[in-house]
Protein backbone atom coordinates (compact mmCIF):
# COMPACT_ATOMS: atom_id res chain seq x y z
CA UNK A 1 0.00 0.00 0.00
CA UNK A 2 1.41 3.39 -1.01
CA UNK A 3 2.18 6.12 1.51
CA UNK A 4 -0.59 8.33 0.09
CA UNK A 5 -3.06 5.46 0.37
CA UNK A 6 -2.09 4.87 4.02
CA UNK A 7 -2.51 8.58 4.84
CA UNK A 8 -5.88 8.58 3.10
CA UNK A 9 -7.09 5.57 5.11
CA UNK A 10 -5.91 7.16 8.39
CA UNK A 11 -7.64 10.43 7.58
CA UNK A 12 -10.82 8.62 6.53
CA UNK A 13 -10.75 6.49 9.70
CA UNK A 14 -10.49 9.54 11.95
CA UNK A 15 -13.32 11.31 10.16
CA UNK A 16 -15.49 8.18 10.17
CA UNK A 17 -14.71 7.61 13.86
CA UNK A 18 -15.91 11.11 14.76
CA UNK A 19 -18.96 11.02 12.47
CA UNK A 20 -20.19 7.66 13.76
CA UNK A 21 -19.64 8.79 17.34
CA UNK A 22 -21.58 12.03 16.86
CA UNK A 23 -24.40 10.17 15.11
CA UNK A 24 -24.52 7.47 17.82
CA UNK A 25 -24.38 9.88 20.75
CA UNK A 26 -27.98 11.22 20.56
CA UNK A 27 -29.22 7.66 20.09
CA UNK A 28 -27.25 6.50 23.12
CA UNK A 29 -28.46 9.42 25.25
CA UNK A 30 -31.98 8.76 23.99
CA UNK A 31 -31.79 5.13 25.09
CA UNK A 32 -30.38 6.20 28.45
CA UNK A 33 -33.16 8.75 28.87
CA UNK A 34 -35.80 6.13 28.12
CA UNK A 35 -34.24 3.73 30.60
CA UNK A 36 -33.91 6.50 33.18
CA UNK A 37 -37.55 7.30 32.63
CA UNK A 38 -38.49 3.66 33.20
CA UNK A 39 -36.24 3.54 36.25
CA UNK A 40 -37.84 6.60 37.85
CA UNK A 41 -41.29 5.22 37.15
CA UNK A 42 -40.26 1.88 38.69
CA UNK A 43 -39.01 3.69 41.78
CA UNK A 44 -42.36 5.46 42.23
CA UNK A 45 -44.28 2.23 41.70
CA UNK A 46 -41.99 -0.10 43.66
CA UNK A 47 -41.29 2.15 46.64
CA UNK A 48 -44.77 3.57 47.11
CA UNK A 49 -47.18 1.02 45.64
CA UNK A 50 -45.31 -2.15 46.64
CA UNK A 51 -43.68 -5.23 45.11
CA UNK A 52 -46.97 -6.49 43.62
CA UNK A 53 -47.39 -3.22 41.72
CA UNK A 54 -43.76 -3.33 40.56
CA UNK A 55 -44.29 -6.86 39.25
CA UNK A 56 -47.47 -5.71 37.49
CA UNK A 57 -45.63 -2.84 35.80
CA UNK A 58 -42.76 -5.18 34.86
CA UNK A 59 -45.13 -7.61 33.17
CA UNK A 60 -46.77 -4.70 31.35
CA UNK A 61 -43.39 -3.35 30.23
CA UNK A 62 -42.40 -6.75 28.86
CA UNK A 63 -45.54 -6.64 26.73
CA UNK A 64 -44.67 -3.11 25.58
CA UNK A 65 -41.18 -4.32 24.62
CA UNK A 66 -42.85 -7.09 22.63
CA UNK A 67 -45.02 -4.50 20.84
CA UNK A 68 -42.00 -2.39 19.92
CA UNK A 69 -40.22 -5.57 18.83
CA UNK A 70 -43.13 -6.50 16.59
CA UNK A 71 -42.54 -3.42 14.42
CA UNK A 72 -38.76 -3.35 14.81
CA UNK A 73 -38.21 -5.27 11.59
CA UNK A 74 -40.43 -3.02 9.49
CA UNK A 75 -38.84 0.12 10.97
CA UNK A 76 -35.36 -1.24 10.26
CA UNK A 77 -36.33 -2.20 6.72
CA UNK A 78 -37.67 1.33 6.19
CA UNK A 79 -34.50 2.81 7.72
CA UNK A 80 -32.29 0.76 5.40
CA UNK A 81 -34.36 1.57 2.31
CA UNK A 82 -34.30 5.28 3.18
CA UNK A 83 -30.57 5.19 3.95
CA UNK A 84 -29.63 3.37 0.75
CA UNK A 85 -31.71 5.72 -1.40
CA UNK A 86 -30.35 8.81 0.37
CA UNK A 87 -26.83 7.47 -0.18
CA UNK A 88 -27.66 7.03 -3.86
CA UNK A 89 -29.10 10.57 -4.05
CA UNK A 90 -32.62 9.38 -4.98
CA UNK A 91 -34.96 11.65 -2.96
CA UNK A 92 -38.04 10.80 -5.06
CA UNK A 93 -37.72 7.09 -4.28
CA UNK A 94 -37.09 7.94 -0.63
CA UNK A 95 -40.38 9.85 -0.46
CA UNK A 96 -42.22 6.89 -1.97
CA UNK A 97 -40.87 4.75 0.87
CA UNK A 98 -41.83 7.39 3.45
CA UNK A 99 -45.41 7.75 2.17
CA UNK A 100 -46.17 4.04 1.92
CA UNK A 101 -44.56 3.09 5.22
CA UNK A 102 -46.42 5.92 7.03
CA UNK A 103 -49.79 4.46 6.00
CA UNK A 104 -48.58 0.95 6.81
CA UNK A 105 -47.52 1.96 10.34
CA UNK A 106 -50.78 3.79 10.99
CA UNK A 107 -52.84 0.71 10.17
CA UNK A 108 -50.56 -1.52 12.29
CA UNK A 109 -50.75 0.82 15.28
CA UNK A 110 -54.54 0.88 15.45
CA UNK A 111 -54.91 -2.85 14.78
CA UNK A 112 -52.43 -3.87 17.49
CA UNK A 113 -53.82 -1.32 19.95
CA UNK A 114 -57.40 -2.62 19.63
CA UNK A 115 -56.46 -6.31 19.69
CA UNK A 116 -54.12 -5.83 22.65
CA UNK A 117 -56.63 -3.83 24.68
CA UNK A 118 -59.23 -6.57 24.33
CA UNK A 119 -56.86 -9.49 24.97
CA UNK A 120 -54.82 -8.01 27.87
CA UNK A 121 -56.20 -10.44 30.53
CA UNK A 122 -55.36 -13.46 28.36
CA UNK A 123 -51.85 -12.14 27.62
CA UNK A 124 -51.14 -11.66 31.32
CA UNK A 125 -52.45 -15.15 32.06
CA UNK A 126 -49.98 -16.55 29.51
CA UNK A 127 -47.25 -14.58 31.29
CA UNK A 128 -48.15 -16.38 34.54
CA UNK A 129 -48.50 -13.02 36.30
CA UNK A 130 -48.75 -13.51 40.10
CA UNK A 131 -52.37 -13.41 41.31
CA UNK A 132 -51.80 -10.38 43.56
CA UNK A 133 -50.55 -8.38 40.56
CA UNK A 134 -53.09 -9.39 37.87
CA UNK A 135 -55.71 -6.65 38.31
CA UNK A 136 -53.10 -3.88 38.42
CA UNK A 137 -51.30 -5.40 35.42
CA UNK A 138 -54.52 -5.44 33.36
CA UNK A 139 -55.10 -1.75 34.08
CA UNK A 140 -51.50 -0.83 33.25
CA UNK A 141 -51.35 -2.94 30.08
CA UNK A 142 -54.64 -1.70 28.61
CA UNK A 143 -53.53 1.92 28.91
CA UNK A 144 -50.25 1.01 27.20
CA UNK A 145 -52.20 -0.56 24.32
CA UNK A 146 -54.39 2.54 24.02
CA UNK A 147 -51.24 4.57 23.39
CA UNK A 148 -50.03 2.45 20.46
CA UNK A 149 -50.72 5.08 17.75
CA UNK A 150 -48.50 7.58 19.59
CA UNK A 151 -45.79 5.03 20.36
CA UNK A 152 -45.64 3.70 16.79
CA UNK A 153 -46.01 7.17 15.28
CA UNK A 154 -43.05 8.61 17.14
CA UNK A 155 -40.91 5.54 16.42
CA UNK A 156 -41.76 5.82 12.73
CA UNK A 157 -40.74 9.48 12.49
CA UNK A 158 -37.54 8.64 14.34
CA UNK A 159 -36.91 5.89 11.77
CA UNK A 160 -37.28 8.28 8.83
CA UNK A 161 -35.00 10.93 10.31
CA UNK A 162 -32.29 8.47 11.34
CA UNK A 163 -32.39 6.82 7.94
CA UNK A 164 -31.79 10.27 6.43
CA UNK A 165 -28.82 10.83 8.78
CA UNK A 166 -30.43 12.99 11.51
CA UNK A 167 -30.29 11.50 15.00
CA UNK A 168 -30.31 14.80 16.93
CA UNK A 169 -33.83 16.09 16.24
CA UNK A 170 -35.66 12.94 17.47
CA UNK A 171 -33.53 13.12 20.62
CA UNK A 172 -34.72 16.65 21.43
CA UNK A 173 -38.36 15.58 21.28
CA UNK A 174 -37.58 12.48 23.30
CA UNK A 175 -36.34 14.81 26.04
CA UNK A 176 -39.76 16.50 26.00
CA UNK A 177 -41.50 13.12 26.32
CA UNK A 178 -39.31 11.93 29.18
CA UNK A 179 -39.58 15.17 31.17
CA UNK A 180 -43.37 15.12 30.83
CA UNK A 181 -43.53 11.46 31.85
CA UNK A 182 -41.34 12.02 34.92
CA UNK A 183 -43.40 15.04 36.03
CA UNK A 184 -46.79 13.43 35.40
CA UNK A 185 -46.04 10.09 37.09
CA UNK A 186 -46.31 11.17 40.75
CA UNK A 187 -49.09 13.61 39.89
CA UNK A 188 -51.31 10.93 38.36
CA UNK A 189 -50.27 8.09 40.70
CA UNK A 190 -51.07 9.97 43.91
CA UNK A 191 -53.44 12.69 42.63
CA UNK A 192 -53.44 16.37 43.48
CA UNK A 193 -56.32 18.81 43.87
CA UNK A 194 -59.03 17.95 41.31
CA UNK A 195 -56.81 15.22 39.78
CA UNK A 196 -57.80 11.84 41.30
CA UNK A 197 -55.24 9.28 42.50
CA UNK A 198 -55.00 6.64 39.75
CA UNK A 199 -52.42 4.31 41.31
CA UNK A 200 -50.54 2.18 38.81
CA UNK A 201 -52.94 3.33 36.08
CA UNK A 202 -51.57 6.83 36.60
CA UNK A 203 -48.07 5.67 35.71
CA UNK A 204 -49.25 4.22 32.38
CA UNK A 205 -51.43 7.27 31.67
CA UNK A 206 -48.48 9.58 32.23
CA UNK A 207 -46.54 7.65 29.59
CA UNK A 208 -49.47 7.81 27.15
CA UNK A 209 -49.88 11.59 27.55
CA UNK A 210 -46.14 12.25 27.26
CA UNK A 211 -45.79 10.18 24.09
CA UNK A 212 -48.87 11.77 22.54
CA UNK A 213 -47.66 15.32 23.11
CA UNK A 214 -44.16 14.53 21.86
CA UNK A 215 -45.56 12.89 18.70
CA UNK A 216 -47.75 15.89 17.87
CA UNK A 217 -44.93 18.36 18.53
CA UNK A 218 -42.43 16.60 16.26
CA UNK A 219 -45.04 16.48 13.47
CA UNK A 220 -45.61 20.23 13.82
CA UNK A 221 -41.85 20.83 13.81
CA UNK A 222 -41.27 18.84 10.59
CA UNK A 223 -43.77 20.95 8.68
CA UNK A 224 -42.73 24.28 10.18
CA UNK A 225 -39.08 23.77 9.15
CA UNK A 226 -40.15 22.24 5.79
CA UNK A 227 -38.21 19.03 6.37
CA UNK A 228 -37.17 17.66 2.99
CA UNK A 229 -38.82 14.24 3.50
CA UNK A 230 -42.18 15.59 4.68
CA UNK A 231 -45.22 14.74 2.56
CA UNK A 232 -46.58 18.02 1.14
CA UNK A 233 -50.13 18.73 -0.03
CA UNK A 234 -49.06 18.09 -3.63
CA UNK A 235 -47.63 14.69 -2.64
CA UNK A 236 -50.64 13.21 -0.84
CA UNK A 237 -50.83 10.59 -3.57
CA UNK A 238 -47.72 9.05 -1.97
CA UNK A 239 -49.79 8.18 1.12
CA UNK A 240 -50.99 4.90 -0.31
CA UNK A 241 -50.26 1.21 -0.31
CA UNK A 242 -47.45 0.87 -2.84
CA UNK A 243 -47.39 -2.92 -2.84
CA UNK A 244 -43.87 -3.17 -4.23
CA UNK A 245 -42.53 -1.18 -1.26
CA UNK A 246 -44.81 -2.94 1.21
CA UNK A 247 -43.62 -6.31 -0.08
CA UNK A 248 -40.01 -5.24 0.50
CA UNK A 249 -40.87 -3.96 3.98
CA UNK A 250 -42.55 -7.27 4.80
CA UNK A 251 -40.04 -9.54 3.06
CA UNK A 252 -37.05 -7.90 4.76
CA UNK A 253 -38.80 -6.54 7.84
CA UNK A 254 -40.56 -9.69 9.03
CA UNK A 255 -37.32 -11.68 9.56
CA UNK A 256 -35.80 -8.72 11.45
CA UNK A 257 -39.03 -8.36 13.41
CA UNK A 258 -39.06 -12.08 14.17
CA UNK A 259 -35.51 -11.67 15.46
CA UNK A 260 -36.70 -9.10 18.01
CA UNK A 261 -39.82 -11.12 18.74
CA UNK A 262 -37.57 -14.10 19.49
CA UNK A 263 -35.76 -11.87 22.00
CA UNK A 264 -38.95 -10.53 23.59
CA UNK A 265 -40.70 -13.92 23.74
CA UNK A 266 -37.60 -15.41 25.35
CA UNK A 267 -37.87 -12.64 27.97
CA UNK A 268 -41.52 -13.61 28.45
CA UNK A 269 -40.53 -17.29 28.83
CA UNK A 270 -37.93 -16.38 31.45
CA UNK A 271 -40.39 -14.10 33.25
CA UNK A 272 -42.90 -16.94 33.27
CA UNK A 273 -40.29 -19.22 34.86
CA UNK A 274 -39.18 -16.61 37.41
CA UNK A 275 -42.77 -15.65 38.30
CA UNK A 276 -43.24 -19.25 39.42
CA UNK A 277 -40.68 -18.65 42.19
CA UNK A 278 -42.75 -15.87 43.75
CA UNK A 279 -42.82 -12.10 44.10
CA UNK A 280 -39.36 -11.79 45.68
CA UNK A 281 -37.65 -13.51 42.74
CA UNK A 282 -39.74 -11.53 40.22
CA UNK A 283 -38.95 -8.22 41.96
CA UNK A 284 -35.21 -9.02 42.12
CA UNK A 285 -35.15 -9.88 38.43
CA UNK A 286 -37.14 -6.75 37.57
CA UNK A 287 -34.69 -4.56 39.48
CA UNK A 288 -31.65 -6.24 37.90
CA UNK A 289 -33.32 -5.97 34.51
CA UNK A 290 -33.74 -2.22 35.01
CA UNK A 291 -29.98 -1.91 35.51
CA UNK A 292 -29.05 -4.24 32.65
CA UNK A 293 -31.16 -2.08 30.35
CA UNK A 294 -28.59 0.68 30.87
CA UNK A 295 -25.76 -1.69 30.02
CA UNK A 296 -27.49 -2.62 26.76
CA UNK A 297 -27.99 1.00 25.72
CA UNK A 298 -24.61 1.54 23.99
CA UNK A 299 -24.95 -1.71 22.05
CA UNK A 300 -28.49 -0.90 20.94
CA UNK A 301 -27.52 2.62 19.88
CA UNK A 302 -24.45 1.40 18.03
CA UNK A 303 -26.40 -1.37 16.28
CA UNK A 304 -28.94 1.15 14.97
CA UNK A 305 -26.24 3.69 14.08
CA UNK A 306 -24.06 1.28 12.09
CA UNK A 307 -27.16 0.09 10.17
CA UNK A 308 -27.96 3.65 9.08
CA UNK A 309 -24.31 4.42 8.29
CA UNK A 310 -23.68 1.20 6.41
CA UNK A 311 -26.94 1.55 4.42
CA UNK A 312 -26.00 5.03 3.19
CA UNK A 313 -22.49 3.90 2.25
CA UNK A 314 -23.86 0.85 0.45
CA UNK A 315 -26.15 3.16 -1.50
CA UNK A 316 -23.10 5.25 -2.42
CA UNK A 317 -21.00 2.14 -3.21
CA UNK A 318 -18.47 2.83 -0.41
CA UNK A 319 -17.76 -0.68 0.88
CA UNK A 320 -14.49 0.47 2.41
CA UNK A 321 -16.52 2.62 4.79
CA UNK A 322 -18.90 -0.27 5.52
CA UNK A 323 -15.97 -2.38 6.77
CA UNK A 324 -14.62 0.57 8.74
CA UNK A 325 -18.03 1.11 10.33
CA UNK A 326 -17.99 -2.47 11.64
CA UNK A 327 -14.63 -2.18 13.38
CA UNK A 328 -15.29 1.27 14.80
CA UNK A 329 -18.65 0.07 16.16
CA UNK A 330 -17.00 -2.90 17.89
CA UNK A 331 -14.34 -0.70 19.49
CA UNK A 332 -16.97 1.73 20.75
CA UNK A 333 -18.96 -1.19 22.16
CA UNK A 334 -16.03 -2.42 24.26
CA UNK A 335 -15.42 1.08 25.62
CA UNK A 336 -19.03 2.13 26.28
CA UNK A 337 -20.68 -1.16 27.25
CA UNK A 338 -17.63 -2.30 29.23
CA UNK A 339 -17.57 1.03 31.05
CA UNK A 340 -21.24 0.71 32.00
CA UNK A 341 -20.66 -2.83 33.35
CA UNK A 342 -17.73 -1.68 35.51
CA UNK A 343 -19.72 1.26 36.86
CA UNK A 344 -22.66 -0.88 37.96
CA UNK A 345 -20.36 -3.49 39.51
CA UNK A 346 -18.76 -0.72 41.59
CA UNK A 347 -22.15 0.37 42.96
CA UNK A 348 -24.12 -2.86 42.72
CA UNK A 349 -25.89 -2.74 46.09
CA UNK A 350 -26.54 1.00 46.00
CA UNK A 351 -28.02 0.80 42.52
CA UNK A 352 -30.40 -2.03 43.44
CA UNK A 353 -31.50 -0.21 46.58
CA UNK A 354 -33.20 2.32 44.31
CA UNK A 355 -35.79 -0.35 43.50
CA UNK A 356 -35.71 -2.83 46.37
CA UNK A 357 -35.98 -2.76 50.16
CA UNK A 358 -32.83 -3.65 52.12
CA UNK A 359 -34.59 -6.63 53.72
CA UNK A 360 -36.59 -9.54 52.37
CA UNK A 361 -34.04 -11.32 50.18
CA UNK A 362 -34.71 -9.56 46.87
CA UNK A 363 -31.66 -7.28 47.22
CA UNK A 364 -29.16 -10.11 47.65
CA UNK A 365 -30.71 -12.07 44.81
CA UNK A 366 -30.55 -9.01 42.56
CA UNK A 367 -26.84 -8.59 43.31
CA UNK A 368 -26.19 -12.21 42.33
CA UNK A 369 -28.12 -11.76 39.08
CA UNK A 370 -25.92 -8.78 38.18
CA UNK A 371 -22.73 -10.62 39.12
CA UNK A 372 -23.48 -13.50 36.76
CA UNK A 373 -25.12 -11.71 33.82
CA UNK A 374 -23.87 -8.13 33.41
CA UNK A 375 -20.42 -8.77 31.93
CA UNK A 376 -21.89 -10.89 29.14
CA UNK A 377 -23.65 -7.86 27.66
CA UNK A 378 -20.28 -6.81 26.21
CA UNK A 379 -20.46 -9.98 24.09
CA UNK A 380 -24.05 -9.12 23.20
CA UNK A 381 -22.81 -5.72 22.00
CA UNK A 382 -20.35 -7.27 19.53
CA UNK A 383 -23.18 -9.38 18.09
CA UNK A 384 -25.45 -6.36 17.83
CA UNK A 385 -22.92 -4.22 15.96
CA UNK A 386 -22.05 -6.93 13.42
CA UNK A 387 -25.72 -7.81 12.92
CA UNK A 388 -26.47 -4.12 12.34
CA UNK A 389 -23.95 -3.96 9.50
CA UNK A 390 -25.02 -7.28 7.97
CA UNK A 391 -28.72 -6.40 7.87
CA UNK A 392 -27.98 -3.04 6.17
CA UNK A 393 -27.47 -4.98 2.92
CA UNK A 394 -30.80 -6.78 3.25
CA UNK A 395 -29.31 -10.00 4.61
CA UNK A 396 -31.82 -10.91 7.31
CA UNK A 397 -32.41 -14.68 7.38
CA UNK A 398 -29.10 -15.89 8.84
CA UNK A 399 -29.13 -13.37 11.74
CA UNK A 400 -32.71 -14.49 12.45
CA UNK A 401 -31.71 -18.16 12.55
CA UNK A 402 -28.72 -17.41 14.80
CA UNK A 403 -30.95 -15.50 17.22
CA UNK A 404 -33.62 -18.21 17.35
CA UNK A 405 -31.08 -20.99 17.89
CA UNK A 406 -29.12 -19.12 20.59
CA UNK A 407 -32.28 -18.16 22.50
CA UNK A 408 -34.80 -20.92 21.91
CA UNK A 409 -32.32 -23.68 21.14
CA UNK A 410 -29.88 -22.88 23.96
CA UNK A 411 -30.79 -20.20 26.53
CA UNK A 412 -34.42 -21.12 27.29
CA UNK A 413 -33.86 -24.92 27.28
CA UNK A 414 -30.82 -24.49 29.57
CA UNK A 415 -32.80 -22.38 32.03
CA UNK A 416 -35.79 -24.73 32.15
CA UNK A 417 -33.76 -27.96 32.11
CA UNK A 418 -31.41 -27.08 34.97
CA UNK A 419 -33.50 -24.81 37.20
CA UNK A 420 -34.71 -27.72 39.32
CA UNK A 421 -31.17 -28.95 39.93
CA UNK A 422 -29.28 -25.64 40.26
CA UNK A 423 -32.09 -23.22 41.15
CA UNK A 424 -32.38 -19.79 39.58
CA UNK A 425 -28.62 -19.71 38.90
CA UNK A 426 -29.43 -21.83 35.84
CA UNK A 427 -31.52 -18.93 34.52
CA UNK A 428 -28.80 -16.34 35.17
CA UNK A 429 -26.01 -18.44 33.57
CA UNK A 430 -28.11 -18.98 30.46
CA UNK A 431 -27.40 -15.33 29.56
CA UNK A 432 -23.61 -15.51 29.03
CA UNK A 433 -23.84 -18.97 27.42
CA UNK A 434 -26.45 -17.79 24.90
CA UNK A 435 -24.63 -14.52 24.16
CA UNK A 436 -21.30 -16.29 23.56
CA UNK A 437 -22.70 -18.84 21.11
CA UNK A 438 -24.58 -16.14 19.21
CA UNK A 439 -21.45 -13.96 18.93
CA UNK A 440 -19.33 -16.81 17.55
CA UNK A 441 -21.97 -17.62 14.92
CA UNK A 442 -22.41 -13.98 13.81
CA UNK A 443 -18.64 -13.39 13.54
CA UNK A 444 -18.30 -16.53 11.41
CA UNK A 445 -21.09 -15.37 9.09
CA UNK A 446 -19.58 -11.89 8.78
CA UNK A 447 -16.19 -13.35 7.86
CA UNK A 448 -17.30 -16.13 5.50
CA UNK A 449 -20.98 -15.59 4.61
CA UNK A 450 -22.47 -14.07 1.47
CA UNK A 451 -24.22 -11.16 3.18
CA UNK A 452 -22.64 -8.60 0.83
CA UNK A 453 -24.53 -10.08 -2.11
CA UNK A 454 -27.93 -9.43 -0.48
CA UNK A 455 -30.28 -6.72 -1.75
CA UNK A 456 -33.24 -4.74 -0.42
CA UNK A 457 -35.02 -5.13 -3.76
CA UNK A 458 -35.90 -2.97 -6.74
CA UNK A 459 -35.24 0.76 -6.66
CA UNK A 460 -32.12 0.57 -4.51
CA UNK A 461 -29.10 2.02 -6.23
CA UNK A 462 -26.37 0.44 -4.12
CA UNK A 463 -23.10 -0.69 -5.70
CA UNK A 464 -21.94 -4.26 -5.12
CA UNK A 465 -18.55 -5.07 -3.53
CA UNK A 466 -16.95 -5.83 -6.88
CA UNK A 467 -17.26 -2.11 -7.69
CA UNK A 468 -15.85 -1.04 -4.34
CA UNK A 469 -14.63 2.54 -4.47
CA UNK A 470 -11.38 3.25 -2.78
Amino acid sequence: MSRNRVLYVIKLSRRHLKTLFMFSLPMLFGNILQSLNGTINSIWVGKFLGEAALTAASNGNIIMFFLISSIFGVTMAATIMIGQNIGAGDVAETKRVVGTSAVFFLVLAFAIGIIGFLSAPWILHVLNTPAESVDMAITYTRIIFAGMPFLYGYNYIMTVMRGAGDSKTPFYFLIVSVVLDVLLNPLLIFGWGPIPAMGIGGSATATLIAQGISFVLILIYLYRVKYFLRITSSELHLLRFDWKIIWTLIRKGVPMGLQMIAVSTSAIALMNLINGYGTVAAAAYTAANNLSSYVQMPAMALGAAVSSFAAQNIGAGRWDRVRMTTWIGIVYNFVLTGGAVVLIYMFNRQALLMFLPSTGGALELGMRINLITLWSFVIFGVTNVITGVVRSTGSVMIPLLITIISLWGIRIPLAYAFVDEYGLDAVWWSFPVGFAISAVAVIFYYAFGKWKQASMGEGIQGVKPAEDKG
